[in-house]
């Protein structure tokens, strides 16, 4: 069966195909996946693995989650983070759309956020975050790649392009949110206090509000699901102390770092986003060396989630024309 989903007024053709999958989910997923309707998570959901991470930070390997591709090519892959205190199931509508179009396509959980193991709690700050995503690259990527980074996702990919630019080839930044000076006053508040704020977050009427201000024309019943999506990591039992470790590290700095990205970069934008104003897209336009900037009309904070179709078309064309400058440039010699 094929499916098209309707979001608000839109309607979004996804042509992939959703099979029944009866409740053949990773077992290390919390029970309420069962619970979800959209077979698009759940599709994703099924797809989710743990690989082992070597890090400096921890004698163990962490388990670290991700979606793996299908297959490997010779081109350059593309690698999806998201936003704060999300996960790889940010992306269930997009990433199908990007692997029907061939694209050698990862989704990997940010250190502290998504389903990794994280028992034996390791350091969820940045500099932690960095070097996990940084060994998991090493370990299983291990070509330059386009790094695509929505939300808080777009600093989580400056800092790590900055740092490693011989891992990032290209960026893709979503709606981004690189001009907050990390987690401001609460990094400075007593962890009991820290404790009640993470414990507010995950809540679920704080998370339909979310999606109120995330998305345009959102049906009630689909923002019910997808309120159950976007928390669902948050009911692992490790969630609540790698999120005030990270709240209490003081977070993601990232604006002095902007005009030191060397990666060409495709800005992307929701042009009713009621969460990061669009005028910040032509500030980052401005500060970045080598950019172009779109915007998607009618679209909120999450393209990705919203407008999918929209969203991966400006991603695979913007991969397809810098690989076709260089197949230029490489015959002329």
């Amino acid at each position: 069966m094929y499916f098209s989903l309707s979001l608000g007024s839109g309607l979004l053709p996804m042509r992939l195909r959703v099979v029944a999958d009866g409740f053949g989910l990773p077992s290390f997923l919390p029970k309420e996946a069962k619970k979800i309707q959209d077979p698009f998570a759940r599709k994703l959901a099924m797809r989710i693995e743990r690989l082992p991470v070597h890090v400096r930070f921890s004698e163990n390997p962490i388990m670290s989650s991700c979606v793996k591709p299908l297959m490997q090519t010779k081109e350059t892959p593309v690698v999806l983070l998201h936003g704060f205190d999300s996960s790889c199931l940010e992306w269930r509508y997009a990433y199908p759309l990007l692997e029907e179009s061939g694209f050698e396509t990862w989704a990997v959980d940010i250190l502290g956020w998504g389903f990794s193991d994280l028992e034996k709690l390791p350091p969820c700050d940045v500099v932690s975050k960095r070097d996990h995503f940084y060994q998991f690259w090493k370990s299983y990527i291990r070509r330059p790649m386009m790094l695509v980074g929505p939300s808080l996702g777009s600093a989580v990919a400056i800092d790590f392009a900055v740092n490693y630019p011989e891992a990032v080839e290209k960026l893709v930044l979503i709606d981004a949110s690189v001009y907050a000076e990390g987690t401001g006053n609460l990094a400075t508040l007593p962890r009991a206090v820290a404790y009640a704020g993470v414990y507010l977050l995950k809540s679920f009427p704080l998370r339909l509000l979310a999606n109120y201000l995330n998305f345009t024309n959102l049906s009630f019943s689909t923002s019910l699901d997808w309120t159950n999506v976007g928390r669902l990591h948050c009911l692992l039992p490790w969630w609540d102390d790698a999120t005030v470790d990270f709240m209490t590290s003081g977070g993601y700095n990232v604006a002095s770092l902007i005009n030191k990205v060397k990666q060409k970069t495709l800005i992307i934008w929701g042009e009713n986003d009621r969460i990061i104003s669009n005028k910040f897209a032509v500030q980052l336009h401005c500060e970045l060396p080598d950019a172009i900037v779109r915007q998607i009309p009618n679209c909120g904070h999450l393209p990705h989630v919203e407008r999918p179709d929209t969203t991966i078309k400006l991603i695979a064309e913007f991969l397809q024309r810098e690989a076709k400058k260089l197949n230029q440039c490489v015959s002329q010699v």
